[in-house]
């Protein structure tokens, strides 16, 4: 931690702030704070400067110079993509549903999730969740029965061919 003097690309001199203020991640500025930024680029200040004078870091300045340039404007922009379907919830009691009993169908849980959480989704929808979460729906490998008489026809059959040469 550095807390002495420095001189500013100004001539000014100030007492260095503490560098755990302003590392790590923060809130998304409000626009009373970007309104500034644009206009000290508009008045001709380098993003050092405003982002000595206005106590934001140089690359959330230049973030919003850019943005700025492009759109034309510094409001947040909408995420991109279709929003998810499912809440941390529903993923919840989808997984202790399929925790509880393993052999339900997709569309049986699809239904218990409408009755009890009111989600309205399909089957193929709760497959590609739990496949998301780890739950793979595989079929357990058939294994022939094998009974006491089919055992009594198989050990003469056995012996006989005990002696074969690999």
């Amino acid at each position: 931690m550095d807390t002495g003097v420095y001189n500013h690309p100004l001539g000014m001199q100030t007492a260095s702030t503490n560098i755990g203020e302003r590392m790590g991640r923060s809130q998304e500025l409000s626009d009373s704070k970007r309104g500034p930024v644009i206009g000290g680029h508009l008045g001709n200040k380098s993003i050092r400067d405003i982002s000595w004078l206005l106590n934001i870091p140089r690359s959330t300045v230049s973030g919003i110079i850019t943005k700025w340039k492009q759109l034309g404007t510094t409001a947040t922009q909408p995420p991109s993509g279709r929003p998810r379907h499912m809440t941390g919830r529903g993923q919840r009691m989808l997984k202790r549903t399929v925790r509880r009993s393993h052999q339900l169908s997709a569309e049986s849980i699809a239904k218990d999730l409408q009755t009890w959480c009111g989600l309205q989704m399909s089957p193929t929808t709760v497959r590609r969740e739990l496949h998301g979460m780890g739950f793979h729906g595989r079929a357990a490998a058939s294994k022939p029965s094998i009974t006491k008489c089919n055992a009594k026809r198989r050990m003469p059959w056995c012996k006989a061919c005990c002696h074969w040469a690999l």
